[in-house]
């Protein structure tokens, strides 16, 4: 089954470097029958003009971008000097911060409070913020990003190690972290089967994985749609349920320890003001522009178990 969203093969992403489509079976179950869920277009500063398609399995339910850019045409949509992950950021006090996402609450807290000689991978490390943070609390860090650029600057910058690619990598041996961390990253990648399997094989026994992801069974993909701040088409290849992620994580060998959401009212106010900007939607989606609206919104798919992020704390 094949679909052709809107300006899909017209328009190269940058102009002069024409872009090579693939498609994929369900990257969950490898089912072959799925049907259109939405279509929406790259939103992103260096957008130009594209529209993608996001399918849904009609076996196992997982979401997914298809047809999507191949690997090697993905490097177009992550400029290194633009794209927010790669800058470097200033440490906040009092939560956790990586790269433009926070996370609240005590699952974090818990699961890294080990300090002094424990060894963790943050797998899309970025601009390297939260390899700093825990780097200062005595952790023996590691990341790891597809972009040599950022990776590069990770190293000079701050001084700590940082890999370039994804999983698997020659350079990480079986059993040699304690913990890994995946912050809005599991989305990027065009196998993440493959990936968590590493992941599991990388782990020491006992070892846990944190993983966040955006939440597409959340209300506000349902308020929102196209307008979603949580697709980022073409970026998010994978578009996660708390359902699907818990089953492709259970298939990898994990065992999962906690599930929570995670709210962000920004992702709701952005989404707003995009809908507001398109036209699109009821007009109630005006009162979402505001701020504290924004935030009272949050709160509720929050408190509902509906919150557009989902994050799961899982062990070897």
């Amino acid at each position: 089954m094949t679909f052709f969203p809107r300006a899909l093969a017209e328009t190269p992403a940058t102009p002069g470097l024409p872009i090579e489509w693939e498609e994929t079976n369900c990257l969950l179950c490898g089912g072959r029958r799925y049907k259109c869920l939405t279509e929406a277009p790259d939103a992103s500063a260096n957008g130009q003009g594209l529209w993608f398609a996001v399918v849904q399995c009609q076996e196992c339910g997982l979401c997914f971008t298809n047809p999507r850019p191949s690997p090697s045409a993905m490097v177009q949509f992550y400029p290194p000097e633009s794209y927010p992950p790669y800058q470097s950021r200033p440490e906040r006090p009092a939560r956790w911060f990586h790269g433009w996402h926070w996370l609240r609450g005590d699952a974090e807290r818990k699961a890294l409070a080990r300090v002094g000689q424990g060894r963790l991978l943050d797998f899309g490390c970025g601009g390297g913020s939260f390899l700093k943070r825990m780097d200062g609390q005595g952790w023996q860090v590691t990341g790891l990003d597809i972009s040599a650029t950022t990776v590069c600057r990770v190293r000079a910058d701050l001084g700590l190690r940082a890999l370039v690619g994804s999983l698997p990598h020659p350079d990480l041996q079986p059993e040699s972290f304690d913990v890994i961390t995946m912050w809005q990253s599991l989305e990027h990648v065009h196998a993440p089967r493959e990936v968590l399997r590493e992941a599991h094989a990388l782990l020491a026994p006992g070892g846990q994985l944190l993983v966040a992801v955006p939440n597409i069974d959340s209300l506000p993909y349902r308020w929102f749609g196209p307008d979603w701040f949580g697709l980022d088409l073409p970026r998010h290849l994978t578009h996660f349920t708390p359902m699907t992620l818990a089953l492709m994580l259970e298939r990898a060998g994990f065992r999962i320890k906690s599930l929570r959401m995670v709210r962000h009212p920004k992702w709701l106010h952005w989404s707003a003001q995009q809908a507001v900007r398109h036209k699109r939607g009821p007009y109630w989606h005006r009162w979402l522009t505001s701020r504290p609206a924004a935030s009272a919104a949050s709160w509720y798919s929050y408190l509902s178990r509906q919150a557009d992020c989902v994050l799961v704390t899982a062990a070897k």
